[in-house]
């Protein structure tokens, strides 16, 4: 099965190609879970210049167009990811570190919102220590 380019998704999205869209792709793509400021440092650095407000906009249409999943665990900043696999997180209290973590359970909520809510997604965060943490811990 071929790899869909990064110009593909964004034309398959109805969405323009431009270079600053390109560059925070990619940026999101080799490197999940970044915040914003250090996806504006990484475009800036394919790019030569573009500014924050440039790169919120590009986040903001890439994630309304489904190219992006926005998350932002508790206390921090937002971060993003690309969209398409179904997932959760599990965040270290101490270092910040992010790591994707399957399902085990069916797809869909885990509780019953009952009939008057339509749920769309869910997101679950896991809050610990990490395995790195939890060794200089028990030193």
């Amino acid at each position: 099965m071929p790899v869909e380019t990064d110009v593909e998704r964004l034309r398959a999205a109805g969405l323009r190609v431009t270079q600053p869209r390109l560059a925070v792709l990619a940026a999101v793509r080799d490197r999940p879970h970044l915040e914003a400021d250090t996806i504006t440092r990484l475009a800036r650095v394919r790019l030569g210049r573009i500014s924050v407000q440039a790169v919120y906009d590009v986040l903001h249409a890439l994630t309304g167009a489904g190219l992006l999943r926005r998350f932002a665990p508790a206390g921090g900043p937002a971060r993003y990811e690309l969209a398409g696999d179904d997932h959760d997180h599990l965040v270290c209290r101490e270092c910040g570190a992010i790591v994707d973590t399957r399902r085990n359970r069916a797809p869909g909520p885990c509780l019953d919102p009952g009939a008057t809510f339509a749920v769309e997604s869910t997101e679950v965060t896991y809050w610990g220590r990490c395995p790195t943490c939890q060794q200089r811990h028990h030193r």
